[in-house]
């Protein structure tokens, strides 16, 4: 037989993410076990039910045969040979009936009996105590984080002795379930071997014994083989006893010697000798994380030194996470005001600082000690321990927090030069990926194309002319050259207004706008000059997509909307998105620039709101040549009905003045009321000729 896993009993006071995971693999394979054995159970099932109904069903064919004689048959009913011959089967049959009824019974003990068993008892004995485990260590995380809560400042010794009691008594049953809950798993491993061996070791005896009177032969090689894996089942059973008798030793020894290590403080701090010469440590920590500007939250997690870095591993994770690199960092012991046993580590160049709580004071200078002996690359030299044991009067030191020790930081971290134009890094060094080629790349992104990390544009002549114009006109104009009036005046008339937060990556120009990779390519060369030049600061700012223009505030920046070419987000990380911009000069330029932002949400939903301002502009600029249209048409209705109405009163004068005319071209005309003749005037006679010429030019335009 193989060699048997086993877990280790030893590691259970530690309870490390290594065994976590190593009790996540023994978990599953029951889990598989289960399963299986629960398909063998019902197999079996079927075998042991095949085997009753069959034994049922030739007892019920013998009495059958041996009722053939008190059958009334209407022909053939005085046939004594075929009574014979049916009673010779009956006896025959009703012998196999007894023989199927045995086999039904050795079936039941030796093949249902043992799958039952394990089915029934030993698996569901193991989720009992999984489940008393899990409640065990969630009591455990409770009682831990009940104790890491206590306020230096409210000192309560009744309430710190409840606590610590409360971390001894569940960090104790934790323990002493989990060794049990070992030793159940390792007992597993022993007891799937003989849970599957013995059915089938019975099934095939059964059977042999069965047959055995017309199989001798085959007979004596199934009892050889049965034989050999009886013995083997036997060697299994004394293996398992031997190993359940060791483990229970181990159990007994761990819980006299781990007594003192289930409280979480030092027992006797006099008599704790801290070891200063570590140069590797593990254990759990809390660690600090900021969740706002002023608060913070702690997170209990499992640390680790590997080489010269701090990991952290959670639990369920396969693999540790960098936290902070510890060659030539600084460590000190700090006071928070919420917790105790605190020490804080510094990165060389000061831009990280990291924040940790241990569970005592005797752990805290331990770590302390052992982050000072890497931080001086102790661990590369061969006799590290006595490398170590000459600098234990620096670690020392860094135990007391040095006053000093912000403003020597401060003084070593690079001072910052601020220049007037946006800051640029060229991306030369960036290599492309294997998926484009380079002269895609070039057909994307020029060479040598620098990539701008700031969005503030500088401030034109026309923008300060229009500044001093506001100013003396007693306007207020924002920095960037745009009057707030137009600003708020195009925000109210927009339909659609949504608001994100975004962070700015980059932009860089692009060669093309049209391609469907550019936006992908742009930000893989901001991504990767942003890693080569370790720019990961970045600041929240805020989108406003409206149906005029995108306002990235509060750096002040407007895009046209007219002048987005497309906008997409990354395929992998959805939280990357960017957009093309032709320049001012309109689409006739080749050169367009491409912005990468990374938002807290998702991409698309903002590629979606531009995509739909974009649709809401085109159909408003739609709407308004179709409104400019009809007022057009209903201008030259107008017009058109001014001409007629002027027509039709040149007309009406005409027809006046004929009158008049004929009027005055008869012979014999009477006087006017006041004694003279009615004559026409030159006026009225060029007023008809005008009203005639009229006439004309009215009909031609009719």
């Amino acid at each position: 037989m193989p060699g048997i896993e086993k877990l280790p009993i030893e590691e259970t006071l530690e309870d490390s993410p290594q065994t976590r995971s190593l009790l996540g693999v023994f978990e599953e394979d029951t889990a598989a076990i289960s399963n299986y054995c629960t398909q063998l159970y019902q197999a079996m099932q079927r075998i042991y039910d095949a085997q009753n109904e069959l034994s049922a069903a030739t007892h019920l064919t013998s009495r059958l045969l041996k009722e053939y004689d008190k059958q009334r048959f209407p022909l053939g009913g005085d046939d004594e040979v075929m009574s014979s011959t049916l009673q010779q089967f009956a006896k025959v049959i009703d012998e196999l009936s007894s023989c199927h009824a045995v086999l039904s019974t050795q079936l039941a003990d030796a093949m249902m009996f043992p799958i039952t068993q394990f089915k029934e008892r030993d698996l569901k004995e193991i989720l009992t105590l999984k489940e008393v485990f899990q409640i065990a260590s969630d009591d455990h995380d409770t009682a831990i984080n009940r104790y890491s809560r206590l306020s230096k400042k409210r000192d309560n010794d009744k309430l710190r002795a409840e606590v610590v009691e409360d971390v001894y008594t569940s960090r104790k049953k934790q323990h002493q379930t989990m060794m049990h809950y070992f030793c159940s798993l390792n007992m597993l491993q022993y007891k799937k071997k003989t849970a599957l061996l013995e059915p089938l070791l019975g099934y095939m005896q059964a059977q042999i014994s069965f047959f055995k009177l017309g199989s001798e032969n085959l007979t004596q090689q199934w009892e050889d083989f049965l034989g050999t894996i009886g013995t083997s089942v036997q060697n299994v059973r004394r293996e398992m006893e031997e190993e359940v008798g060791q483990m229970q030793q181990t159990i007994q020894q761990m819980e006299r010697s781990c007594d003192p290590l289930y409280a979480p403080c030092d027992p006797d701090p006099a008599y704790s000798t801290v070891c200063r010469s570590l140069t590797r440590k593990q254990g759990y920590l809390h660690i600090r994380n900021k969740t706002g500007l002023v608060s913070s939250s702690w997170e209990r997690q499992y640390f680790f030194t590997q080489g010269g870095n701090l990991m952290h591993q959670g639990r369920g994770e396969v693999a540790g996470g960098l936290v902070t690199d510890l060659d030539n960092c600084s460590v000190m012991a700090v006071d928070c005001d919420d917790r105790r046993f605190c020490f804080q580590v510094t990165s060389f160049d000061g831009k990280k600082v990291v924040t940790l709580q241990a569970e005592s004071r005797k752990d805290c200078e331990e770590w302390i000690a052992t982050i000072n002996n890497i931080s001086k690359r102790i661990y590369l030299s061969e006799n590290a321990e006595e490398l170590a044991a000459r600098v234990n009067q620096s670690a020392l030191e860094a135990v007391t927090p040095s006053p000093s020790f912000q403003q020597r930081h401060e003084s070593m971290r690079p001072i910052p030069v601020r220049t007037g134009r946006a800051s640029s890094i060229s991306s030369v060094g960036s290599e492309p990926s294997p998926a484009l080629s380079v002269l895609s790349l070039d057909a994307l992104v020029a060479p040598e194309t620098p990539i701008q990390f700031d969005i503030i544009s500088p401030v034109s002549e026309e923008n300060l002319g229009q500044s001093k114009t506001a100013a003396q006109s007693g306007r207020r104009s924002n920095p960037f050259g745009e009057s707030g009036d137009s600003t708020s005046e195009d925000s109210e008339d927009s339909i659609l207004h949504q608001l994100f937060i975004v962070r700015f990556l980059g932009s860089m120009e692009v060669r093309t706008a049209e391609s469907v990779d550019v936006i992908s390519e742009t930000m893989r060369q901001i991504l990767a000059a942003r890693a080569i030049h370790n720019i990961f600061r970045m600041t929240e700012s805020h989108l406003l997509v409206t149906c005029d223009c995108l306002n990235h505030s509060p750096q002040g920046k407007m895009f046209p909307l007219s002048s987005v070419v497309q906008c997409s987000s990354h395929q992998d990380n959805k939280r990357l998105f960017g957009f093309v911009l032709h320049p001012a000069g309109g689409r006739g330029d080749s050169r367009a620039v491409c912005y990468i932002f990374e938002s807290n949400n998702d991409g698309e939903k903002i590629c979606d709101s531009i995509g739909l301002a974009k649709q809401i502009a085109f159909h408003s600029e739609m709407d308004r040549k179709a409104v400019e249209k009809r007022k057009e048409q209903d201008k030259a209705k107008e017009k058109q009905q001014e001409e007629l109405s002027k027509q039709r009163q040149i007309e009406k004068d005409l027809e006046e003045q004929s009158r008049l005319i004929a009027a005055s071209s008869r012979p014999g005309n009477p006087p006017a009321p006041d004694g003279q003749f009615l004559v026409l005037s030159n006026s009225q006679s060029e007023d008809s000729d005008a009203g005639e010429e009229g006439k004309k030019q009215g009909e031609s335009e009719a």
